[in-house]
């Protein structure tokens, strides 16, 4: 079998927030259009999911999440983590309350801990890998946090949300736009910390433009046209693509590596309401007809046939 051009990572996110977003993602799996999950093991199906992941062997991590629900920790009864009513502030008020200076950091971490003790109750091993829910992991203060949590437990993968060509994708509406070029900004800053903390992260990250309606076959390969791009720059001249988020000050690569790279997907079927949720219920994004339409597009055979011609071969973190 030649070596394939790219490695890519193809990751279902928000494993166990419901068993129809469960169900969805385990039949994309079974077809071929994603190879790894990221598990919530605060949602309402975290038991659910991790049965599954166990029956069907899917590679699995851990998506961390402080915005969203409620805590696994039972030290967080009364804690800036959570608003009146016991809950996470949300992904907007979680950024809020960062912002103002009112969040205890030593909260943050007992909440990561008793999230990746979960993990390992539910799943019998530690995380291949650990990323934020709603990108929380790479804001400020709490990307120090999570590295040094990731560090401790020996996790040394994540997710580095910084999309190539996401500044032209004009198709997507301002108010995203916005709130991606600051995920982006503060992904770039977490680059030092994770780096400090010898934790990694594929070198092509991809996602954010190709979420919901957004995912087409085209739009996909447009996306994927700069993992292709990166391995024939490397082939080429034998040094760092630009497209690539580079781990290392070393400016040579080994040309006959592949690219490797992750894709960030949220296929499954819609969540029923009053079904599912971390605590609070199913959200409007995973009551969306759009969790079908990933998980449709994703699994679409000319999907499928354009990863095998172009050499990009699909894996999980644990292959890296």
């Amino acid at each position: 079998m030649p070596q394939p051009k790219v490695k890519l990572v193809v990751t279902g996110d928000d494993f166990g927030y419901c068993e129809r977003r469960n169900q969805g993602i385990v039949d994309c799996f079974k077809a071929g259009g994603i190879s790894n999950v990221s598990l919530l093991v605060n949602a309402f199906s975290a038991k659910h999911a991790a049965d599954l992941a166990k029956r069907y062997d899917i590679p699995i991590g851990l998506h961390a999440n402080l915005s969203e629900g409620l805590p696994v920790s039972q030290k967080l009864t009364s804690s800036t983590l959570l608003n009146k009513d016991g809950f996470f502030h949300g992904k907007m008020g979680f950024r809020e309350v960062l912002q103002s200076g009112q969040l205890k950091m030593s909260e943050v971490e007992a909440e990561l801990r008793a999230q990746v003790n979960r993990f390992c109750e539910l799943i019998g091993h530690m995380p291949d890998h650990m990323d934020g829910h709603q990108h929380v992991h790479i804001l400020p203060e709490v990307r120090e946090v999570f590295a040094h949590v990731l560090s401790d437990f020996g996790i040394t993968y994540t997710r580095v949300p910084v999309e190539p060509g996401l500044k032209f994708c004009t198709f997507l509406p301002s108010h995203l736009r916005c709130f991606y070029t600051q995920v982006e900004r503060e992904a770039l800053e977490s680059v030092e910390v994770f780096h400090r903390h010898g934790i990694r992260w594929p070198d092509i990250y991809l996602g954010l433009s190709t979420m919901g309606k957004n995912m087409t076959t085209s739009n996909l390969k447009r996306a994927l046209g700069f993992t292709l791009e990166a391995h024939a720059s490397s082939l080429d001249d034998g040094v760092i693509s630009p497209l690539i988020l580079t781990q290392t000050s070393d400016t040579a690569v080994n040309s006959h590596q592949p690219v490797t790279a992750e894709l960030m997907v949220h296929p499954g079927y819609p969540s029923h309401p009053q079904q599912g949720g971390c605590g609070e219920g199913p959200d409007d994004f995973s009551q969306s007809s759009d969790r079908v339409h990933e998980l449709n597009t994703l699994q679409d055979p000319q999907v499928l046939s354009y990863y095998r011609q172009q050499g990009i071969h699909l894996c999980a973190f644990k292959d890296l």
